[in-house]
Formats: structure tokens, C-alpha cells, sequence
């Protein structure tokens, strides 16, 4: 790995986590509510019939509301499990009550949960400590999902925040670009602001 786009990389992680420090309750819920709303009207999720998603966590963008809506639509949901090697697991959940805290103290499914693998997913909901609008994604920098990413074929979509979206980002070969970004404002398809409509 090229040591100065690391280096890039940290510098601009720790300005987003100040950045996120100063968000507003307000603000954070509000745009919850408005992206787990979008989420449910984008035609990927709409023909998904097996969705993977994250369960946010501090000043995370809420997925709470999202999650059980899924599980309330008879849609099989997945949510990821950090494992050895820095390998996310795809595990089944049945009901949010079966989450407990895991790696990082985030909540995730239980050891024994039904395993998916990355074809099984139709949706994918990505989460990042920042992004582009255009797709390019700065994560938390533990590689879990780089690693996944680098197996997923499948629809997936990242979520942010506004305030949180950067005009460009450092990157490596391994990093993937997701083509669909979610915020509050709406849906950037490849870098275009689209109507749901459009999909």
C-alpha cells in the first residue's frame, strides 16, 4: 500500500470523525429518516428478496428504522459479523432482539446465525466514514468491506450524509466504487443527483 495515500487516508478520517462529533441529534435523525425512506422506494431493493445491511453505530447514519422494515416485508436480511482475518460474515436475522455486541462494540448477529454468501445477496447497503458523490468510498479502515466488496456482484448502494460527502478522495486499486450513494438530498446515480423514479 502506498504509504502516502495511508497517510491521506488517516488524516481525512480523523476530520470526518470531528466533523461527525458536530452533528446535530436533530440532524442525525433527520437524515435517517429521510434515507431509510428513500432506501425502501429504490427499485434495487424493491425486487431484492435478500437484503445485506449494517446496524449502525454512534454517529453512524440510523439504520434501525430500515432493518425492520425489511424484516416486517418477508425479506431475508443479512447483517455482517467480523470474524478472523478481517473476513465479514453474512449471518441471517430473524429479529433485532438477536443482535448483541461484537467486535468494535457493535452490534452484530450471534456465532451461531445462519451464514450467507456474497451470491446469496441481492442488496447490498454499504456503510463509510466518508465518501463522493461519485462512489469513491473512505472506510473505517479495517478492510472488512473492501474484502467483501472484492467478492459482491450484486446491487449495492452506500449511505452518507451531506455534510459528510467530499469533492475527492485518495484511492488504490483495491478500492471499489460503488455506483449508487444515498443521502438525505436523494439518490447520486455515478455521480448525477436522480430522481428514484429514474432506477
Amino acid at each position: 500500500m502506498n504509504e502516502k495515500i495511508r497517510e491521506e487516508k488517516r488524516r481525512l478520517r480523523s476530520q470526518v470523525k470531528q466533523l461527525e462529533q458536530g452533528l446535530e441529534e436533530a440532524y442525525l435523525a433527520a437524515c435517517g429518516a429521510a434515507v431509510n425512506r428513500q432506501l425502501l422506494a429504490l427499485p434495487e431493493y424493491r425486487t431484492a428478496r435478500t437484503v445485506f445491511c449494517f446496524a449502525s453505530f454512534g454517529r453512524e447514519l440510523p439504520t434501525w428504522a430500515f432493518l425492520q422494515e425489511v424484516l416486517k416485508s418477508g425479506r431475508r436480511l443479512c447483517l455482517p459479523r467480523c470474524a478472523k482475518g478481517g473476513e465479514l460474515e453474512l449471518c441471517v436475522v430473524r429479529a433485532l432482539g438477536e443482535l448483541a455486541p461484537g467486535a468494535y462494540g457493535i452490534l452484530e448477529p450471534r456465532k451461531d446465525a445462519p451464514r450467507l454468501l456474497p451470491e446469496d445477496v441481492d442488496l447490498a447497503v454499504i456503510p463509510c466514514c466518508a465518501c463522493t458523490a461519485s462512489g469513491e468510498r473512505l472506510g473505517r479502515g479495517g478492510g472488512y468491506y473492501d474484502r467483501f466488496l472484492a467478492q459482491y456482484r450484486g446491487a449495492a448502494v452506500m449511505l452518507t450524509m451531506e455534510r459528510l460527502l467530499l469533492d475527492a478522495l485518495p484511492t488504490e486499486p483495491h478500492d471499489a466504487v460503488i455506483p449508487l450513494v444515498l443521502t438525505e438530498r436523494g439518490l447520486y446515480r455515478r455521480g448525477k443527483m436522480t430522481s428514484l423514479a429514474e432506477g
